[in-house]
């Protein structure tokens, strides 16, 4: 029974190596990729997206939660309770309640108080804001 044993766990050994060696691989390919892409980002001048970049590289992974607080004040993990929670809330946020007819309630519109601007005054505005280009 002992000599059976050995061969398969052998065989588990070569395939946790050959796991773990892929892995070791991808996470290579996968870090030159981002390296080069932030290279590419510092050449081309777009600080905004290198910024970014470098600020996920220096974080790290972080997974992502799917943490939901009932009705009661207890947290929901799992996904069809969490679904559940949504669809209540929402039910509840868009159920119109207290308009008997919607034909009685009356609609009081006022003049603006500001002219609307003139196209001159648009182009103006326009020419002041940041510009945010994203190249693509």
């Amino acid at each position: 029974m002992g000599t059976r044993s050995k061969p398969k766990q052998c065989r588990l050994n070569i395939v946790g190596h050959e796991a773990s060696r892929n892995f070791r691989e991808k996470k290579k390919e996968y870090l030159k990729a981002k390296i080069e892409e932030l290279e590419t980002n510092g050449k081309i001048n777009n600080i905004r997206d290198l910024c970014r970049d470098i600020s996920d590289f220096k974080k790290g992974y972080q997974p992502g939660t799917n943490i939901v607080m009932n009705e009661k004040g207890d947290l929901v993990t799992d996904c069809h309770s969490i679904l559940a929670r949504w669809r209540n809330h929402f039910s509840q946020l868009f159920s119109v309640r207290g308009v008997n007819d919607a034909r009685q309630t009356e609609i009081h519109t006022a003049q603006p108080l500001v002219p609307e601007p003139s196209a001159f005054e648009v182009e103006l505005a326009v020419k002041k804001l940041k510009r945010h280009i994203t190249r693509y």
